[in-house]
């Protein structure tokens, strides 16, 4: 379950550096949560071509964050945020902070 959660959040980062076609695949794998049967059906390419292209897809996200670190970029700043929020009591930084965290989500 961690992994797709992982790959979901890597999807929602990078998700738009893919093709159109590359998307349509992963989004009915991932979030219609169709088997490799029933997307090489309405694709028309085989159960191996979806399987290849998943994979693919998958390495081609983490590359993409291998080399960007978005996702932990905005993990840390998200946590900075949040600690903010912790130890402050100065009302317009806990207002920035909120902001912030508002801006990440």
């Amino acid at each position: 379950m961690e992994k797709m959660v992982e790959q979901g959040r890597l999807y929602d980062f990078y998700g738009e550096l893919l093709t159109g076609h590359q998307r349509k695949i992963y989004e009915a794998a991932v979030y219609e949560d169709l088997s490799l049967s029933e997307i090489a059906e309405t694709e028309g390419i085989s159960r191996q071509g979806v399987h290849d292209l998943l994979r693919r897809v998958t390495k081609t996200l983490q590359e993409y964050e291998d080399r960007l670190h978005m996702v932990e970029r905005f993990d840390r700043i998200t946590a900075h945020a949040n600690r903010l929020l912790e130890i402050t009591d100065i009302e317009e930084v806990r207002l920035i902070a909120d902001e912030i965290l508002k801006d990440m989500a």
